[in-house]
């Protein structure tokens, strides 16, 4: 009498958790990449695996604009969240402007939030415009003056800068004047890359790397 008992307690339970494990009320799912989809529920993201196991809770600073073309190079390219070469966009925003980083698989920050306009990881490296906040001083007031020095950069996916490519101008930090930045370069292959000049012209160039 026992074992029947137990072995009713044993299916009652077998469908119970299967419908614990599905994942529901998903608004969006996006494609797979490098054998992870992210899905959207609500105003957050999460990945999950070819089994459907959600391996990256839902999080709301994975980048994203359900509007964006795809073949627009940089942040501005985001349709949805995705991994490429094992690292994926994340965003803070501190007094109104947002900083660029990248997390792993397991969801933990690699490369820190540095950037102010980055392209996805191509072949091992990216190209993404970075800051120096140096401070210059203190004013009548006591206020802190600080100067910022911007760089465009060639940078894998340990977060080394390779090589300095360019010198970005005319980027206001302050939230009521900031807009995103246009990355000026772009990687050919491994061994060129496209620099667009400030006459809008265009010119390639050999990475040292």
């Amino acid at each position: 009498m026992k074992t029947k008992i137990s072995l009713l307690a044993i299916l009652i339970l077998i469908p119970l958790f299967t419908l614990a494990q599905a994942l529901k009320e998903i608004d969006i799912i996006a494609p797979f990449s490098e054998g992870l989809a992210a899905i959207k529920k609500g105003e957050q993201w999460g990945f999950i695996n070819t089994k459907g196991d959600l391996i990256i809770d839902f999080r709301n600073d994975l980048v994203w604009d359900g509007t964006a073309e795809p073949s627009t190079f940089g942040i501005m390219g985001v349709k949805y969240p995705s991994f490429n070469q094992g690292r994926c966009l994340v965003k803070k925003i501190e007094e109104g402007i947002p900083y660029y980083g990248f997390i792993d698989t397991s969801g933990k920050l690699v490369i820190d939030y540095q950037f102010l306009n980055v392209a996805q990881y191509d072949n091992g490296y990216l190209t993404g415009i970075i800051f120096e906040k140096v401070l210059k001083g203190e004013n009548e007031f006591k206020l802190k003056i600080y100067e910022f020095k911007f760089h465009e950069v060639l940078m894998d996916s340990s977060g080394k800068i390779i090589e300095y490519l360019a010198k970005p101008t005319n980027i206001q930090m302050t939230s009521k004047r900031y807009k995103t930045p246009w990355l000026r370069t772009k990687l050919l292959n491994d061994n060129l890359i496209a620099v667009r000049n400030e006459d809008n012209s265009l010119e390639i160039r050999k990475l040292t790397m």
